[in-house]
């Protein structure tokens, strides 16, 4: 199914479902009748769960689950002319196998696997394509265990309903470095940066004593001018809830990148994103 049919699809389905990507819900080991899988996951550990790679609560234990769809197509151009896609481009505007689960046996699955883990890592694709029935999952977990949810957003859409129910926002908005060719280059840069929107996310935050990061993955050239001025446009955050983080999903890209974001967060007193997955398991999915 194409992006669009698949976002379609999405605000029309059932409430009782959400459709999810073909890593879906990671690491497992058992499924949702608590039967023991097959083959371990890709982590290569034979228990369920993984760590966090990137922001504030890296190397905390956690579960992933990730929706597909997403309304941007980010396509980076490296400082060497090279084009990086979205590392999760499976996730989002190229989707593969993805798969509608009800919200019922969603919430067995996390069960089954987090009987050591309290952090649930709701990733996409763009989680808020799919509000109404996230709405619904985030209930049925904090109903099993309130286990603490993340939630990983490009932060271009906004319900007040549904962020009641997240603990930590992780707020990636999108420079102009990610604005792809024709013939997805223009919607895409219309809806990339969407100041408003991003303070709903920090003022909801600061009314209700939570925590989020603004994490930008950067590359050079005009991306420091970009934060600095979206930052001028925004109220309530601190500088140790910026995040750099280097462009690059295999070890040569983010070696072109790492020395200038690193300059960039020590000369204005921002904070630097490692990708910690990266040198654990390195570039594959479901880890």
């Amino acid at each position: 199914m194409g992006i669009t049919g698949l976002v379609g699809y999405a605000y029309g389905m059932n409430a009782d479902r959400l459709i999810l990507a073909e890593d879906g819900i990671f690491p497992i080991v058992w499924d949702a009748e608590g039967n023991r899988l097959p083959k371990f996951p890709a982590s290569g550990f034979d228990f369920p769960g993984t760590v966090q790679g990137e922001g504030k609560l890296n190397g905390v234990p956690s579960l992933f689950i990730r929706l597909a769809g997403c309304n941007l197509h980010c396509t980076w151009k490296q400082p060497d002319g090279s084009f990086s896609e979205c590392d999760t481009a499976y996730a989002s505007y190229r989707v593969r196998h993805s798969v509608a689960l009800s919200i019922e046996e969603i919430s067995k699955v996390v069960q089954y696997n987090t009987a050591h883990l309290k952090h649930i890592v709701i990733t996409g694709g763009e989680p808020f394509l799919q509000i109404d029935s996230l709405k619904r999952l985030c209930i049925r977990l904090k109903q099993i265990k309130n286990y603490h949810l993340t939630v990983e957003t490009n932060a271009t859409l906004f319900d007040e309903e549904l962020a009641g129910y997240i603990d930590f926002f992780s707020l990636s908005p999108k420079l102009s470095a990610s604005v792809p060719a024709a013939p997805h280059g223009e919607l895409h840069e219309k809806r990339r940066m969407q100041p408003k929107v991003i303070q709903c996310f920090i003022t909801h935050c600061l009314q209700y004593r939570k925590s989020f990061q603004l994490k930008f993955v950067c590359s050079g050239g005009q991306d420091l001018q970009e934060i600095q001025y979206l930052l001028s446009l925004l109220k309530g955050w601190e500088n140790e809830d910026i995040l750099l983080m280097p462009l690059g999903a295999h070890p040569v890209e983010l070696r072109q990148n790492t020395r200038q974001v690193l300059e960039y967060c020590i000369r204005n007193g921002w904070r630097y994103c490692d990708r910690l997955h990266l040198s654990l398991f390195g570039n594959q999915t479901g880890v």
